[in-house]
């Protein structure tokens, strides 16, 4: 992955460590603290809902019309392959790890407590990351500015500890999660995967349609 995704995790786990007090770390890595709950303003749970509800319901409804022909619509169904694998990973990785969120304990070192359990990593932000990534690889070059889509990951992602749904190497281990996704994904030549799958009347696009 290049500089600028590196860079952004970066000061993604500088703003996750700065935001919480200053007393030793546990968890993965050290990285891991309690922090206060906020589930108010900018950080309501309701937002994060809505973004991630808004962006998998723009991606597939964009992708659909577009098809596969354009730019953005064979982008699009990148970010949705990347979605699914981000996803199908993040899931078999809560189901192995079975790490206890940060409403269900106070110590971060609470891994493989069985059933029902599933703070690592973060799903959320994998898929806002495998969805942004594929975008940012394509449009890098000509539009500088797509690198601003990759504030909607860390927003998740700070937002996710927050309002306790994760620690902060759960976060962080789903941006690496889903920008990975994302990555190998986006850089395939080939037909996405899920488009192949489709009718030719989504391969083409809705938009030929009407």
């Amino acid at each position: 992955m290049n500089f600028a995704r590196c860079a952004g995790a970066l000061a993604l786990a500088a703003i996750l460590l700065a935001a919480v007090p200053a007393w030793a770390g546990g968890g993965l890595l050290g990285l891991d603290h309690y922090v206060n709950k906020n589930d108010s303003g900018i950080w309501a749970r309701r937002n994060q809902l809505l973004l991630i509800d808004t962006m998998l319901a723009g991606e597939s409804v964009v992708a659909l019309w577009e098809g596969g022909d354009t730019r953005l619509g064979r982008t699009l169904w990148k970010s949705i392959d990347a979605t699914v694998v981000g996803g199908v990973a993040a899931t078999g990785l809560k189901l192995a790890f079975a790490r206890a969120r940060p409403s269900e304990t106070t110590d971060p070192n609470q891994w493989f407590q069985g059933g029902g359990h599933a703070s690592f990593p973060s799903g959320e932000v994998t898929i806002v990351s495998a969805i942004v990534t594929p975008l940012v690889l394509e449009y890098r070059h000509d539009h500088p500015a797509v690198y601003a889509l990759e504030l909607l990951p860390i927003y998740d992602a700070i937002a996710r500890v927050k309002v306790h749904g994760h620690w902060q190497s759960d976060v962080l281990a789903g941006y690496g999660l889903g920008s990975a996704a994302g990555y190998f994904m986006g850089r395939r030549t080939r037909t996405p995967v899920v488009l192949s799958l489709m009718p030719h009347s989504v391969y083409v696009g809705w938009k030929r349609s009407f």
